[in-house]
């Protein structure tokens, strides 16, 4: 038997699932299923790429906590960043793993929402996280005088605390305009794990509201940091040119080329 799933994706051969009885439970997440012969090379490079992930955050977590010479604001909000990229990997790779390795391609319904819950969480956090640490690299350069009081630990840890919160927060008004849209038995995910465009695609009434309020909700998200983040390194710049020293100029280019680098590729995987 097959399912047939919306048109310009292939049918896949649903006898594999049709014996699960938590089948009408579970979505079916469509991935490469039309592209077998692709699932086993998938597999070990995300399998790879997985555990080399969780060695380079895990290690950096443990090294910024552990080395007294890395006690500073900036390998705070590091750490925080690894933590952050270890838990994005963790939320969808390993489901994605079992999917690609067995017969089943399928997640439960409550590992769904839990999924889409977390991963927009992340991802919200991560874009309040990159302007704070903006921030922290402003402070560094622009006022070095003042950057041990104006980033001192309770203060960072408040700033690091309400970001985690901020991010979890609008995960759930984002999740819920997501989830209430009726789906009319429609379980056939075109998506490797449990994403909004995916989830929305499944509804069976109009969805222009839900869509128009993620919409703004996420482009807010994105373009207030992001006007945060351009603004502090327009300060940035003009301090750096201040600077006499080519040595010293190089020495605080360095301290934010990193994070430059970061907010680069994230906001381009995003905008994407």
């Amino acid at each position: 038997g097959y399912v047939e799933v919306s048109a310009g994706i292939s049918p896949i051969n649903a006898n594999m699932w049709i014996n699960n009885q938590s089948f009408l439970d579970d979505f079916i997440l469509l991935g490469f299923s039309d592209r077998p012969w692709l699932e086993t090379p998938l597999f070990i490079i995300f399998l790879v790429a997985y555990i080399f992930s969780l060695f380079g955050n895990i290690s950096i977590i443990l090294v910024s906590h552990l080395d007294p010479q890395l006690d500073s604001p900036m390998y705070f909000f590091v750490s925080n960043l690894s933590l952050l990229d270890l838990c994005y990997t963790t939320s969808t790779i390993p489901q994605m793993l079992v999917n690609l390795w067995g017969p089943e391609k399928t997640i439960s319904y409550g590992g769904c929402i839990a999924q889409l819950y977390i991963f927009l969480a992340l991802g919200s956090t991560e874009c309040i996280l990159l302007a704070i640490m903006a921030f922290n690299c402003y402070a560094a350069i622009c006022k070095p005088l003042h950057y041990p009081i104006i980033m001192n630990q309770r203060r960072c840890t408040h700033m690091a605390a309400g970001t985690w919160i901020s991010g979890f927060a609008n995960s759930l008004v984002q999740s819920t305009l997501t989830v209430v849209a009726p789906r009319c038995g429609q379980r056939v995910v075109d998506h490797f794990f449990c994403e909004v465009p995916a989830l929305l695609k499944l509804a069976c009434t109009d969805t222009s509201v839900n869509e128009a309020e993620l919409n703004v909700l996420g482009a807010l998200l994105l373009l207030v940091p992001l006007t945060l983040i351009l603004g502090t390194y327009v300060f940035i710049a003009q301090a750096v040119m201040k600077i006499r020293s080519a040595e010293s100029r190089w020495k605080a280019f360095n301290t934010c080329a990193s994070h430059l680098l970061v907010v680069s590729m994230f906001y381009f995987t995003a905008i994407s």
